[in-house]
């Protein structure tokens, strides 16, 4: 008899057979991502330049004031309204000009002038009036009477005046200063009387009588504002 031999499935699977995968465009990079460039925007460089245009601007206007300047003097700004400054404006006679400009600039445009001594008043806000007349006391006289009508108690801090410094309670000093007509009729009466020497005093050169009328008037002018 002949053996016939059966043959069973083996029960081990079959080996897998392995793919090899071609690499595909990956979804993300290893590598960081660029940031789109972003140009500066040119504003902030052109409004810095506007301003400081502005500011040298300003230290300018303030230097061409002092040009025969008699008195420069502080007033306190804060508390103005734009109505009651534009009445002031209008307030003042032609031979005083008053400016509303930071201390730093003002300071910058008197520094190293004999105006530099109004460093005392560079604090708070301040409107500055330059006086271009020899007549002192005319030149304060409308702001007294601007806040007397007005009931404004912005006071002066502070002015110089032939490189003294007063203070906000010397201001009395410049506002009874005599005028230069009140002055030069004092000087006259002087002359009149045998003390002087009048006679004297004409026989003298041309020059000698002018320079001693100038120091005359000085030692008036000197003597008038210590009261």
């Amino acid at each position: 008899m002949e053996a016939t031999l059966l043959s069973f499935p083996s029960s081990k699977p079959p080996p897998s057979q392995t793919q090899t995968l071609k690499p595909t465009t990956p979804f993300f990079h290893s590598s960081k991502p660029k940031l789109p460039f972003f140009k500066p925007s040119p504003f902030p460089s052109i409004r810095a330049a506007i301003s400081r245009t502005k500011k040298e601007a300003t230290v300018e206007t303030v230097k061409t004031q002092l040009e025969n300047c008699y008195l420069l003097a502080a007033i306190k700004y804060t508390g103005f309204t734009v109505k009651q400054f534009q009445d002031l404006r209008r307030s003042l006679p032609e031979s005083s000009k008053l400016l509303v400009a930071k201390n730093t600039l003002v300071l910058k445009a008197i520094e190293g002038t004999p105006w530099e001594a109004l460093k005392p008043c560079m604090k708070g806000m301040n409107a500055w009036l330059f006086v271009h007349s020899e007549e002192i006391p005319n030149a304060i006289k409308p702001y007294r009477e601007f806040q007397k009508e007005k009931k404004v108690e912005n006071d002066f801090t502070g002015a110089v005046f032939e490189g003294k410094f007063y203070g906000a309670g010397e201001f009395k000093q410049l506002e009874n200063m005599p005028t230069r007509a009140e002055i030069y009729a004092k000087l006259l009466g002087t002359l009149q009387s045998p003390a002087i020497g009048l006679v004297g005093t004409l026989q003298a050169p041309a020059r000698d009588v002018v320079m001693t009328l100038k120091a005359y008037v000085k030692k008036l002018e000197e003597e008038s504002g210590g009261q």
